[in-house]
């Protein structure tokens, strides 16, 4: 059995493990795994611009228009992808000047300017070839895994399309024979069959194959068509 001393000695060592606390030191921790921000979990890096982000989000939900919760999931992972490879020519940028800034002194012995810059160009390749191409493994990746998610998506899009237009035959389809049964017995009296049997029709995004008297109907009084 553990003495009260290594009872204290383990909660004081608890109290040490525990993280960061603070909010500051709670993000930097979060993000001291970050190289590029083309893998992992988070999308956004501490000098993302928000603002972008939330646009492009805005674009691709509109050109996408998700409706259940699975599409929405998927077009999120678009969002994020197409983020991820926006971010690449960035760095390749950035891997290029700052090249050039480190290799322009060793070159400062050409006079020509154009050889220069060709030597330049030669040194940045030479030094920085494995980040270079990794950023070309990570473009084709991204564009990959984008290809799949659209790919998921249309499945997606497909087979709710489909459950929908069977619930609106199935809609339409109680509807007629409502109609048709019920105008025998009571004329254009609407009956509580035919009422559930209208809002199924609306229900499955049905509405504009609704005769136009009934689309414009708005209580339960008799109506006779035009």
């Amino acid at each position: 059995m553990a003495s009260e001393a290594q009872i204290n000695a383990n909660r004081a060592n608890a109290q040490h493990s525990t993280g960061p606390l603070s909010p500051e030191t709670k993000f930097i921790s979060s993000h001291n795994a970050l190289k590029t921000g083309l893998t992992g979990r988070t999308v956004l890096l501490p000098t993302d611009d928000v603002a972008a982000y939330e646009k492009l989000t805005a674009i691709v939900t509109a050109q996408w228009q998700p409706k259940t919760d699975p599409e929405k999931v998927v077009v999120q992972d678009m969002v994020d992808t197409r983020w991820r490879l926006l971010r690449i020519p960035t760095l390749e940028s950035a891997i290029w000047s700052l090249g050039r800034g480190q290799m322009a002194g060793e070159c400062a012995a050409e006079e020509n300017p154009t050889e220069r810059a060709l030597n330049i160009e030669a040194l940045v390749l030479a030094k920085y070839k494995s980040e270079l191409s990794n950023l070309h493994l990570q473009d084709n990746r991204l564009r990959r895994t984008l290809e799949k998610l659209t790919a998921e998506f249309k499945a997606l899009r497909a087979e709710r399309e489909s459950l929908e237009q069977i619930r609106l035959n199935q809609a339409m389809f109680a509807f007629t024979y409502n109609f048709k049964t019920l105008h025998q017995k009571f004329g254009f009296e609407f009956s509580s069959e035919y009422l559930t049997a209208r809002q199924e029709v609306k229900s499955s995004g049905g509405e504009a194959l609704l005769p136009t008297w009934d689309r414009t109907w708005r209580d339960k009084s008799s109506k006779t068509p035009d």
